[in-house]
């Protein structure tokens, strides 16, 4: 299905607002934990941090903005940047939205370390952003991953 008129739409976690964070949530959750069978604890404690970007591929309906695609872009405590959380609506797949949302959220990280854990399936998706594997394969919550970086 292709979602005409998709927006990227960015926020800093304060500015957020109740209904697009819970839209947010409730998409993440919807694709890790019921899709891929993989319960874990989806609040981690870092959504809300004040230096916290959320990204999100949305279009208005009419009756309603449908979230279609999200990320999310933390500052790593010894510097630099952390993706993660990227996810698109079981529907809305194949159209190149994760790819919009991954290059808006690098314009921002510029030429600074940008780090991310990929799912193994996903490796090929961040190469395609300039991101090299920089270590060893790890399962997380039964899900193969690999440390990946970016060095602008």
């Amino acid at each position: 299905m292709h979602t005409p008129g998709a927006t990227v739409r960015r926020s800093w976690a304060p500015d957020l607002d109740l209904d697009t964070f819970y839209a947010l949530l409730a998409l993440r959750t919807a694709v890790f934990v019921v899709e891929q069978e993989c319960p874990y604890q989806e609040l981690d404690g870092r959504d809300l941090e004040r230096r916290t970007r959320h990204y999100w591929l949305a279009r208005d309906t009419g009756e309603s903005v449908e979230i279609v695609a999200t990320l999310r872009l933390l500052v790593e405590p010894g510097g630099g940047y952390r993706i993660g959380r990227v996810c698109t609506r079981g529907d809305s797949r194949g159209h190149g939205y994760g790819h919009q949302l991954m290059d808006a959220a690098l314009a921002e990280v510029g030429s600074s370390v940008c780090v991310l854990d990929a799912q193994e399936q996903q490796e090929a998706f961040y190469r395609r952003h300039g991101f090299v594997t920089t270590g060893e394969r790890f399962l997380e919550d039964g899900i193969g991953h690999l440390p990946m970086t970016r060095n602008g």
